[in-house]
C-alpha cells in the first residue's frame, strides 16, 4: 500500500505533491477518517510552506480556498468521486479543462480520490491510526514529503541462523 501511495502522490507527475496531497487529505476529510486526514493536512503543509492551517482550511472548504481554479475544480470532483464515480458530470469535467486540467490530471484527482476511500476504509477498519501527538506527526511528515512513502516502510532483515 506504500508503494500505491508513493506512486498516487510522491513520484513525479503534473500535479505536485502538495497537490495531490491535498485531494488526499480533502477526501479522507469527506470520509471522516482522522487519521489520514491529520497526517495527509501534515504532509500538504510541507509542500505548502508549513503552513498547516491554511491547508486545513482548503480540506474543509476548498470552494473558499486561496488555491488556482484547476485546484478547486478537481477537489470538486474528488469530492463527487468519494460519494460514487457517477455523481461526477461532463460539466465537472469541463469546468477542469476549462479551468486548465489536463486530461491526466483530472484522472489523477479521480484515482486518488477512490484510491483514498479504499485507505482510509482499510486504516478506519483496522483501528490503525498512530499516536495524535503532533510534533511526531510533523516530523513524519516531513520525512514523507522529503523522500516519499518508502520511507515508512521496515527494511527487510536477513533471515537468523538457528
Amino acid at each position: 500500500m506504500a508503494d500505491l501511495a508513493n506512486t498516487l502522490l510522491h513520484a513525479p507527475g503534473s500535479l505536485t505533491p502538495g497537490e495531490r496531497e491535498l485531494i488526499a487529505a480533502h477526501v479522507s476529510s469527506l470520509n471522516d477518517c482522522e487519521y489520514c486526514r491529520d497526517s495527509h493536512v501534515a504532509i500538504a503543509a510541507c509542500h505548502f510552506g508549513n503552513d498547516e492551517a491554511s491547508v486545513r482550511s482548503a480540506v474543509e472548504h476548498p470552494a473558499q480556498a486561496v488555491v488556482s481554479g484547476k485546484l478547486k475544480a478537481l477537489l470538486a470532483i474528488a469530492a463527487k468521486v468519494q460519494q460514487s464515480g457517477r455523481r461526477v458530470s461532463d460539466a465537472d469535467v469541463a469546468l477542469a479543462r476549462a479551468s486548465g486540467a489536463t486530461d491526466l490530471e483530472i484522472h489523477d484527482a479521480v484515482l486518488i480520490a477512490a484510491a483514498f476511500c479504499m485507505f482510509n476504509r482499510y486504516v478506519d477498519g483496522l483501528s490503525a491510526g498512530t499516536s495524535d501527538d503532533p510534533t511526531n506527526r510533523r516530523e513524519r511528515a516531513r520525512l514523507v514529503a522529503e523522500q516519499g512513502y518508502s520511507v515508512s516502510l521496515p527494511q527487510p532483515q536477513a533471515p537468523t541462523k538457528p
